[in-house]
C-alpha cells in the first residue's frame, strides 16, 4: 500500500507525507479523533469561517515542520533519519491532548494541561508501534541532546504558532494575522545548537509578533468568544454538579466517565485516558441539545444561549470592576429573569484576560547579526511587543432579546 499519500491543503496546498510511520499515526483513532475537534473552540459565533479542526492544524504544522527541517539540512545543519521522523512525530502528535472545544474546557474535564495528556497519549502509541516514538516523546519533552529540535516544536517561534496563527487568519478572515512563514523559515539557522533567524529577517519576526498581538485580542480574546467559552464552562460544570447530585442528565459513556473520575486520583488515570480519547466536540454539543428540554434554570438558559447564539454581554475595562457595581448587574439581572439573587453567582462572572506577545521568561528568540554574533531579539529596537496587556471583564445575561 502505498503511504506516502497527498492532502489538499486550502492554506499551503498540496501537503505530502513524509514516511510510513506518519501515514499509520494520522489513520490512528487518537489522531483522527482531532477531526471532531474544533482548533478555535467556538470563535466560530464571531467568525463564521472558523470551523477548521485540531486535525488541519495537525497536519500544517507537520507540512511546516517538513519544510523548515530541509531548509536546516540545506544549510549544513546534521539531522539524522532518526532524528528527523521523530521530529515529524513530536510535531504531528503535539495536540492529541486537546479536549472537545480545544482551550475553551482546558482543566474543567481533566484537571491537568492538554501538553500532559499529549504525553500519557504518546506513550500509549509508543507501546503500540514498538518503541517507534521514543526519540520523538525525547524531542517532545525536551530531553533530547539536540536542544533546537524542542526548539521546533515549543518555542516563541515554533513550527505550531506558526501554522495556528496562518491558519487561524485565513479561515476568521482576519489578513492582519497572517504571517510571513515562508521567509520566516528560509532565515532559520542552528547555531551552537540553538534556533536563530538570520537578521536580514527581523522584519519579518517584528510581523509575526505584530500579527500575534492582533490575532489574541481580535480573534482569541474576542469578547463574544469569551462570553460563549464562559457560558460553555458554566454549563458543563452544571451539568456535572447536577449529574452527582443524582439528576437524570444525558450524558455520552465518555462524558459520564470524565464527571466521575479525577486525573489526581491515579487509580482512574487508565479510565479517564480511555475515556478521553472518545470524548470530542460530539459529546458537548449533544450536552447542550438534551439540556434544551432540563428543568435546571441555570443549564436550560446557558444550554439555549450557546445553542440559538443568544449570548451574554460582555463588558470590558483597563482596571477591575468595582464590587458594588458588579452586585448592581446581578440585582438587575435577578429582577429581568424573576429568579432568586443568589444564583447570580453562577450566571454573572468576573476576571480577567491577559497576554504577553513576546515572554521574557520563555526561551528568547535569538538572530544571527551581519558580525555572525548570537543575539536576543530585544538588541534590537523593535516594537513594545513586551508589555503584558491585561483586560478585567464582567459577563452576564443580557437585559434584552436581541442576539447580537
Amino acid at each position: 500500500m502505498n503511504k506516502r499519500k497527498i492532502f489538499n491543503d486550502p492554506v499551503y496546498g498540496f501537503i505530502t507525507i513524509p514516511s510510513d510511520i506518519i501515514f499509520d499515526l494520522i489513520q490512528h483513532p487518537y489522531v483522527q479523533r482531532l477531526r471532531r475537534i474544533s482548533q478555535l473552540g467556538l470563535t466560530h459565533l464571531t467568525y463564521p469561517g472558523a470551523l477548521h479542526t485540531r486535525f488541519h492544524h495537525a497536519l500544517g504544522a507537520l507540512h511546516l515542520m517538513t519544510l523548515t527541517i530541509d531548509q536546516l539540512k540545506q544549510k549544513g545543519t546534521v539531522i539524522s533519519a532518526e532524528e528527523e521522523e521523530a521530529v515529524y512525530i513530536a510535531i504531528l502528535l503535539h495536540d492529541i491532548g486537546h479536549g472537545p472545544f480545544s482551550h475553551a474546557l482546558e482543566h474543567l474535564l481533566i484537571d491537568v494541561d492538554h501538553e500532559e495528556l499529549s504525553l500519557a497519549l504518546m506513550h500509549e502509541l509508543n507501546q503500540q508501534f514498538e518503541g517507534r516514538l521514543t526519540v520523538a516523546i525525547e524531542v517532545f519533552t525536551n530531553r533530547h541532546h539536540k536542544r533546537f529540535l524542542h526548539q521546533l516544536i515549543s518555542g516563541q517561534l515554533d513550527m505550531d504558532r506558526l501554522d495556528y496563527l496562518t491558519r487561524d487568519s485565513f479561515y476568521t478572515g482576519v489578513m492582519e494575522g497572517k504571517v510571513g512563514y515562508d521567509r520566516i523559515i528560509k532565515m532559520l539557522r542552528v547555531i551552537d545548537d540553538q534556533l536563530v533567524v538570520e537578521e536580514k529577517g527581523i522584519y519579518s519576526i517584528e510581523k509575526f509578533l505584530v500579527a500575534r498581538k492582533i490575532m489574541y485580542w481580535q480573534v482569541y480574546l474576542h469578547k463574544t468568544v469569551l462570553s460563549a467559552e464562559l457560558m460553555l464552562k458554566a454549563a458543563v460544570k452544571r451539568a456535572q454538579e447536577l449529574y452527582l447530585q443524582g439528576a437524570a442528565i444525558q450524558l455520552s459513556k465518555s462524558l459520564t466517565t470524565i464527571f466521575q473520575s479525577s486525573w489526581s486520583n491515579k487509580d482512574q488515570r487508565d479510565d479517564l485516558l480511555s475515556a478521553f480519547v472518545s470524548l470530542d466536540d460530539v459529546d458537548i454539543l449533544a450536552l447542550l441539545k438534551n439540556a434544551l428540554y432540563c428543568s435546571d434554570f441555570q443549564l436550560h438558559l446557558l444550554a439555549d444561549g450557546l445553542i440559538n447564539r443568544n449570548l451574554f454581554r460582555v463588558e470590558l475595562s483597563v482596571i477591575p470592576f468595582k464590587s458594588k457595581d458588579v452586585d448592581l448587574i446581578k440585582e438587575e439581572v435577578a429582577t429581568h429573569l424573576e429568579i432568586d439573587i443568589n444564583l447570580m453567582d453562577e450566571l454573572v462572572f468576573t476576571g480577567i484576560e491577559q497576554t504577553e506577545t513576546y515572554d521574557f521568561q520563555e526561551s528568547e528568540i535569538k538572530l544571527l547579526n551581519k558580525k555572525g554574533e548570537v543575539v536576543p531579539l530585544t538588541s534590537f529596537q523593535l516594537g513594545p511587543f513586551s508589555s503584558s496587556v491585561a483586560k478585567y471583564y464582567v459577563c452576564y445575561p443580557k437585559l434584552t432579546n436581541t442576539a447580537f
